[in-house]
């Protein structure tokens, strides 16, 4: 029985970050758990979504070709889900060739069933968002993401989505959870029930693309190309009993793409006569100082510093037990420090080395015979509920079960005593040390077996201290039972799994390797690098050398306000051609109004270390000029040049 699952197709306008993370540990947990439930095949596709005028920009932006860029940031991604052992099966490229190949075979089915005609579209478009706005006037924000919006008009060919809107709530009625959570489901059929508008699926404007067929000057839209992407890595392959592996079982998204994936994508499906998913699940965001993280607020935070001072494990966990799945959770460093130590350091961590290295001190390191009924029963409920919620997706809530039994065992140990008995030689107390040390063993081959979705690299490391020979990856959850541990099995060396770690300095120490792998990242996509402390702090004395790293582009201003209690200071954001607005705070407010800047174009210190003024984070610096007591006069441009243009 197959089990299919997918991850977004993550954009490439920025190298991986840990909300990337999170979805895809997701997914390689639910994959894994698949797995123990005896599903087989079980397949996991990622990959990147290359294509479109924000990659476009990002690509300019960098001073790359596009298919430059796209290449080393899909590397990027490639490597972060290596490094981190998760086991996708697919990471295909929209740039492949075979995928450009099936979306334009979708769009032939498509095209050939009388869902698409030929039109021309005038009217407002996110470039952030990839959407096109059509309720919207010029200069009205983006209902997404708040962004300008720009005017654009250019022919088209249309997709008639308003023909498909009975259908999706047919669908949406008969299974209801298509659509996971509820609140998703909900917004999505309020959504369609106001009405649908056909959608423009091509671009004339634009030439990284997939082009339309017998239609050189069209591009594909960037969500026709990507949701395609699903069924293009398993086209045409079968089980060993010959299923096909598509229907998808389940598309694991987060919340901002639903309505691409709930409407637009099955809509695309019921048109060309193809199987639609089973299941869209939709996750919440992960905060990082009460916001969502994005370049454009500078609070990204990276997985790969805290997999090299703590583990990939460490961080596995922190996501799947602090965060509700589905809703919103917030990360910070303290939080996660917090939480290894109380649970996997105090808790799984002491539970395998205090009760393997008794079995070794007491029991010359075999397996007593001997159990506990008050435990076996704890865990035999532990087993079933720990299941319910990982089928349910409720990891959090299955995460908690366990550590109920790792507490009550932990609870059981030291009301028991075990030392104490190892002191007396009586028959009595020799057989209830035997119970004391093989309820604890149980135990905690009953918890090693359940965590081995979320924490994989330390459970095999308990599975093989436990003297366990049966592969960890091998065992089935209707199988797993108390009692299954063998009196008389010899255990291996002990060695501890989740060390204690100092909060202070292993906070720093992530910190520190943030600025490194960011740094690293922005030589990658050919970003400038930020100027040195003494360079930037050393006023008119500065050498030619340290000049020429100023990094000065062409930005245009989409919005501006007063910043609050400053007389001197507007908020901007400024478009610099790259994946995301840049937020500007400038002292410039005595000289122009919010009014007069926006729309114009300015020049910007692209390459400055980010600095907060007055709460908000400034990623950059407007040029400007004042002689001694007049206002500042920011440069102008006498000719055509395009935003995001290097000036030397």
């Amino acid at each position: 029985m197959k089990y299919y699952l997918t991850t977004p197709i993550y954009y490439v306008n920025a190298a991986p970050h840990i909300g990337h993370t999170y979805t895809t540990i997701a997914a390689d947990a639910i994959k894994r758990f698949k797995r123990m439930q005896g599903f087989d095949p079980v397949v996991l596709t990622t990959g990147t979504d290359e294509h479109g005028q924000k990659v476009e920009r990002a690509a300019k932006g960098a001073g790359k070709a596009p298919e430059e860029f796209t290449t080393a940031v899909a590397a990027e991604f490639k490597k972060q889900w290596d490094t981190f052992g998760l086991q996708y099966d697919h990471f295909l490229r929209t740039s492949d060739p075979r995928h450009h190949d099936a979306v334009r075979w979708l769009f032939e089915r498509c095209q050939k069933n009388g869902a698409i005609y030929k039109g021309s579209y005038t009217g407002q478009y996110c470039v952030f968002d990839e959407l096109y706005v059509s309720e919207a006037k010029p200069g009205d924000p983006c209902p997404d993401c708040g962004r300008p919006t720009e005017t654009v008009t250019e022919e088209n060919y249309f997709f008639k989505l308003a023909a498909f809107s009975g259908r999706l709530l047919e669908l949406y009625e008969k299974q209801p959870d298509f659509i996971q959570p509820d609140t998703r489901r909900n917004e999505v059929i309020a959504f369609v029930k106001q009405g649908l508008n056909d959608l423009s699926i091509s671009r004339t404007t634009i030439k990284w693309g997939i082009p339309v067929p017998a239609e050189g000057n069209h591009v594909f839209y960037v969500w026709f190309d990507a949701l395609m992407t699903y069924l293009t890595a398993v086209r045409g392959q079968r089980d060993s009993e010959g299923h096909d592996l598509w229907p998808a079982d389940l598309h694991l998204i987060g919340k901002e793409i639903v309505r691409f994936h709930a409407v637009y994508w099955p809509a695309f499906l019921m048109a060309a006569e193809l199987p639609l998913p089973k299941r869209i699940f939709a996750h919440g965001w992960l905060l990082f100082e009460h916001d969502k993280m994005s370049k454009s607020r500078g609070n990204i935070v990276r997985a790969e510093p805290i997999r090299r001072v703590m583990g990939a494990d460490a961080l596995r966990y922190f996501l799947l037990r602090e965060i509700v799945f589905g809703q919103d959770g917030s990360f910070s460093y303290d939080a996660l420090v917090g939480r290894y130590n109380s649970d996997l350091a105090n808790g799984l961590g002491n539970l395998a080395s205090r009760t393997l290295t008794m079995i070794h001190q007491y029991r010359g390191g075999a397996i007593p015979p001997g159990s506990d009924d008050k435990i076996r029963q704890v865990a035999c409920e532990t087993i079933r509920a720990a299941a319910e919620a990982f089928y349910n997706f409720e990891f959090s809530k299955g995460l908690e079960v366990i550590w109920s039994l790792i507490s009550a065992v932990d609870k059981f140990i030291v009301e028991q005593g075990p030392w104490k008995f190892a002191k007396q030689q009586d028959t009595e107390s020799q057989a209830a040390l035997d119970r004391t040390l093989y309820t604890s063993a149980e135990a905690l081959r009953v918890a090693t077996i359940l965590l081995a979705p979320v924490l994989p690299e330390s459970c095999a490391r308990i599975w093989t201290q436990l003297g366990m020979t049966e592969p960890l990856g091998s065992v089935r959850l209707d199988a797993l039972a108390w009692g299954q541990l063998h009196a008389g099995q010899e255990i291996g060396e002990v060695r501890g799994v989740f060390p204690r770690i100092d909060a202070k300095p292993a906070i720093e120490k992530m910190r520190a390797l943030e600025a490194e792998v960011a740094a690293e990242q922005a030589a990658l996509l050919g970003n400038a690098p930020t100027p040195s402390a003494e360079a930037a702090s050393a006023g008119s004395q500065i050498t030619i050398d340290d000049f020429v790293k100023v990094d000065l582009r062409v930005g245009q201003v989409l919005s501006a306000e007063r910043v609050k209690g400053a007389d001197k200071l507007l908020h901007l954001k400024v478009d610099l051609a790259e994946a995301e607005p840049r937020t500007i705070v400038a002292g410039i407010a005595e000289a122009y109004t919010p009014e007069q800047l926006i729309g114009r174009k300015v020049v910007i210190v692209a390459n400055l270390a980010p600095r907060k003024l007055r709460g908000l984070t400034s990623n950059g610096m407007i040029v400007a000029a004042s002689v001694e007591g007049g206002k500042p006069v920011l440069a102008s441009f006498l000719e055509d040049i395009p935003v995001g243009a290097h000036l030397k």
